[in-house]
């Protein structure tokens, strides 16, 4: 049905991918050759091609019950992270994507998954390019509002997309995985192949530039985005899905475990929706809400 998907990057947002894809994967029976992530993103269209959505929510909600703050001023006092979100996160992916997973990931049978990462522009000192583009991607997404941000790619990141299946370990998929969602100083900065590496989102939190050769070949795809928009993108061959409500949680919030269980909770909803409107003949129209 979709040859290729995409998963938009959004921190805990992207729990609703992970809701959505438990239904409409098996429900429609989705097995795309290749699928894309950025930041949380790509984190959710690991597990979801996994199987293990539910198991990573039960997980996802039990960890932000303990009472963990999002700053942590004790944890400052001492010299240590300010932020437990990253420490928590590196865990849980650890967690999860043991050798059994990673080699699941890596098999013939599986989509070809590809982790969207940003690298810094050439010209400027990493210590300026972060905040820098930190700052030019919350403008542009709070005034203009485009699926798409241009800001990352004028200001000179480039895009990269690490392979999964040339991973060889555990370890190599968590790093990718921790630097595609690389926003210091929440999260630290990333290393791929030995080179500095951010959060795809600073180039683009939707990544789509991967599904365009299979468009051109005919194939279908679906993009699966965190926030709502007033208009998504008319591209052939290519299907946005948005939340049919805006998910009420901080990207990093480690607080609000109900919020979490919500977001998963409407992505489930949305992918009995959006089932139902495939049966039906109406969900191959780009733009689904």
């Amino acid at each position: 049905m979709y040859d290729a998907i995409a998963f938009a990057g959004g921190g805990n947002r992207c729990y609703w991918q992970g809701g959505f894809y438990d239904v409409a994967g098996p429900a429609l029976g989705l097995a795309p050759s290749l699928v894309v992530g950025a930041s949380a993103g790509a984190w959710a269209a690991c597990y979801s091609m996994l199987g293990f959505g539910e198991s990573v929510r039960e997980m996802v909600v039990h960890g932000c019950s303990q009472g963990v703050p999002n700053l942590d001023f004790a944890a400052l006092r001492r010299g240590g992270p300010a932020f437990p979100v990253a420490a928590m996160y590196r865990e849980m992916l650890g967690e999860v994507l043991d050798t059994h997973a990673v080699t699941r990931l890596r098999e013939p049978g599986m989509p070809d998954v590809l982790i969207a990462v940003a690298r810094p522009p050439r010209r400027l000192p990493l210590s300026l390019a972060i905040p820098l583009g930190i700052l030019v991607y919350q403008l542009e997404k709070a005034i203009a509002k485009p699926v798409h941000p241009r800001g990352g790619r004028l200001l000179g990141f480039r895009p990269d997309f690490v392979r999964v299946r040339d991973l060889e370990s555990p370890e190599a998929l968590v790093a990718a995985l921790l630097a595609s969602a690389s926003v210091p100083p929440i999260m630290p900065v990333g290393s791929v192949a030995g080179a500095p590496a951010l959060d795809g989102g600073l180039v683009d939190n939707v990544p789509v530039e991967p599904l365009s050769a299979v468009e051109a070949r005919g194939g279908r795809t679906l993009v699966l985005v965190t926030r709502r928009y007033a208009r998504l993108p008319q591209v052939p061959n290519r299907t946005y899905v948005q939340p049919s409500q805006r998910i009420a949680v901080g990207q990093f919030d480690v607080t609000r475990p109900d919020a979490i269980a919500s977001a998963y909770a409407l992505g489930r909803a949305d992918g009995e929706a959006f089932v139902a409107s495939v049966r039906s003949g109406e969900g191959a129209a780009a733009g689904a809400a």
